[in-house]
């Protein structure tokens, strides 16, 4: 399988973003670049990357995201595969509002099984397409962060950045 490749410099480090050619089928950090072709291979057999600059606007958009347009990710269509337990886990993190957090015993409630607050953050640090869909917004149920594939450097400096107000001890 051909996916589009683009490696944005950024200051969380560079930033990897794959397109299957109309929608976002990847977003990783590249110190994670094996994790995330572990779980393209998963999802597609063989890939083959090509490198291409800015595919279908998507950098974009990352860019100004991260440059603190906000909304600027929202129209971005994302193809995340997994089960349909993973989908749905994955599509709610767009629900949850810039700039705001929730628990991962919310998002379980949210997608329908309360209980399931442990699978939800299993599925979450499997989220392909971080950042467009906000895996960082969600945290522990102390209110602590926890959690994040791309690490909790990474988790706070997006979270300040939305303008969330951390715990002092998360801050640091």
């Amino acid at each position: 399988m051909k996916l589009l490749i683009d490696r944005i410099d950024s200051s969380l480090g560079e930033i990897l973003i794959v397109s299957n050619g109309e929608q976002l089928c990847g977003l990783d950090f590249a110190d994670a670049e094996l994790r995330l072709i572990k779980l393209l291979e998963k999802r597609y057999g063989a890939i083959h990357f090509c490198e291409t600059l800015n595919p279908q606007g998507f950098s974009d958009r990352i860019r100004a995201y991260l440059a603190g347009d906000f909304s600027s990710i929202e129209p971005i269509p994302v193809s995340t595969g997994g089960t349909p337990f993973q989908q749905q886990v994955w599509l709610s993190l767009r629900s949850i509002p810039t700039g705001t957090v929730i628990t991962y015993g919310e998002l379980a409630t949210r997608v329908g099984r309360p209980t399931a607050y442990r699978a939800v953050g299993m599925t979450s640090a499997l989220n392909p397409v971080s950042i467009v869909l906000p895996c960082h917004r969600v945290i522990g149920a102390n209110a602590n962060l926890t959690g994040y594939a791309g690490g909790l450097a990474r988790k706070r400096w997006l979270l300040q950045h939305e303008g969330v107000k951390l715990n002092s001890r998360d801050e640091a």
